[in-house]
């Protein structure tokens, strides 16, 4: 139904449905500690629909850990469901869903997880090799990524050989290479100094205008207050949803 009482046109409700990308339904997420059950989160339900810019923000302990482990569908729920464009995660198998993840996330951690014997452009080329991508269209494509992150002077670079936010823009490169629709960082500026974070999020933003869907986790209040949309988690709970009105 329209906000008037009528009904809603057709293309609105299509144009609705198609840009949900993550929902979670009711999600509880518990975890054994010896003799002990710890609820990381409860009754979780969110919508993420594509285009947004979102901080989920939190301290220590507050469960949004394990909250970006349900919003990028990297592990499953003690209860409840998580839907990945319409589909259900918790009833398909590890393959198909570690196939849908692949090529619709894009992973940037705090700690770079950078394979340190390969190359800055193996490392980008590598997710494209799970996809069946032939090796000429890996080679190019990596070397293009690694060109707009401002790193085509470190093609044969190991990471080792590579500064902190260097390596962090290398991350963001590979987590490009398939192209996904949605990029989740992990506390992306955690082990960057404040000049060369406000260089990462500001990367982020530019894609965010491109039309990727750009999920941050993070403790930092002022890398939150880049987002267009910032959730906040304490004791496992949504405790604030909220949207950040673009300034002119």
């Amino acid at each position: 139904m329209s906000r008037d009482g009528g009904v809603a046109p057709q293309s609105l409700i299509l144009r609705n449905i198609m840009t949900e990308l993550i929902k979670l339904q009711n999600v509880c997420k518990d975890y054994e500690m010896g003799d002990s059950i710890v609820k990381a989160i409860c009754n979780i339900n969110l919508v993420i629909k594509q285009g947004e810019f979102i901080a989920i923000l939190g301290p220590s302990g507050s469960g949004k850990s394990t909250m970006m482990n349900m919003v990028g569908a990297l592990d499953l729920t003690t209860r409840g469901d998580i839907f990945l464009r319409g589909i259900d995660i918790e009833h398909i198998s590890e393959s198909e869903l570690a196939q849908i993840r692949g090529k619709d996330i894009g992973f940037v951690f705090q700690t770079f997880n950078l394979i340190p014997t390969l190359t800055a452009l193996e490392n980008v080329m590598l997710p494209m090799l799970f996809h069946d991508y032939p090796r000429k269209e890996r080679f190019e494509r990596a070397e293009k990524l690694l060109e707009r992150v401002g790193l085509s002077h470190r093609l044969s670079h190991f990471p080792n050989e590579l500064s902190g936010g260097e390596r962090q823009r290398v991350a963001i490169a590979r987590a490009l290479a398939n192209e996904p629709k949605i990029i989740l960082a992990d506390e992306p500026t955690g082990n960057l100094d404040s000049k060369t974070g406000e260089e990462i999020i500001t990367f982020f933003s530019e894609l965010n205008k491109e039309g990727k869907t750009i999920i941050i986790v993070t403790h930092d209040n002022e890398v939150a207050k880049k987002a267009k949309r910032i959730i906040r988690i304490k004791d496992g709970q949504i405790i604030e949803d909220k949207f950040i009105k673009e300034k002119k």
